[in-house]
């Protein structure tokens, strides 16, 4: 057993490291070369790397985004683990820390900046300037309300996703996005709030976070309508 372990250990250190021009065929040849020219322009911020945040950044990393922008504060917790995309090495890591170097596992050629700081009204306005479209992941009802009403008020211009409504294991169907307004996107059932053993959930947080990452994706590539 010890020697299937040192062998599979030796093939992951000399595991090959894909070039630049290998990712790009394969993302052209599964998403067409004219689709995946505005993933790889793609600029999105995303606001909170829990649960919600971890899925989309992956998902968007996946599928070629070229340019991405990680804002958290926090470090990765044991209670993290049940639904957020870090591991047990990374516990006590910042999030911006942890998440950029599992990204970079997927794409190494991916534009990735990070922001390790609390988003406030203070700060908003900087660290928001520079990217089209904004995704709002924080798990926190306030912080929520002050980003969204922040982005709205100074970037009305910007495309905003957020989402409310994930926690539990109901029904997958009542998870949905919604326009609620011009450049403004709502995902979730806007109702589901944890609470003592209906608390957030790897599956519907997940579910959620998909939403959020496709609405992104369809607003890369131009369309509007949910």
């Amino acid at each position: 057993m010890g020697e299937i372990v040192s062998e599979n250990m030796t093939k992951n250190a000399n595991a090959k490291v894909l070039s630049k021009e290998e990712i790009m065929a394969a993302l052209n040849e599964r998403h067409s070369p004219e689709k995946q020219k505005h993933l790889s322009a793609g600029r999105v911020a995303i606001a909170g790397l829990g649960g919600l945040g971890s899925n989309v950044a992956y998902a968007l990393a996946r599928i070629g985004v070229g340019h991405l922008h990680l804002i958290d504060f926090d470090v990765v917790d044991i209670t993290n683990l049940n639904r957020q995309q870090y591991f047990m090495e990374h516990i006590g890591m910042y999030k911006t820390d942890a998440l950029k170097s599992l990204l970079l596992k997927i794409n190494p050629y991916l534009d990735i900046y990070t922001d390790c700081v609390k988003v406030t009204e203070e700060n908003l306005k900087a660290l928001f300037r520079d990217e089209s479209i904004v995704c709002e992941a924080f798990d926190n009802p306030e912080a929520k309300a002050m980003l969204v009403n922040g982005i709205l008020e100074y970037f009305p211009g910007k495309k905003l996703v957020s989402a409310t409504g994930m926690a539990g294991y109901g029904s997958s169907n009542t998870v949905r996005t919604q326009k609620l307004m011009k450049n403004f996107y709502l995902c979730g059932d806007r109702e589901t709030a944890p609470t003592y053993g209906n608390g957030l959930m790897a599956p519907r947080v997940a579910i959620c976070a998909a939403h959020e990452a496709n609405m992104i994706t369809r607003l890369i590539l131009g369309e509007e309508d949910v």
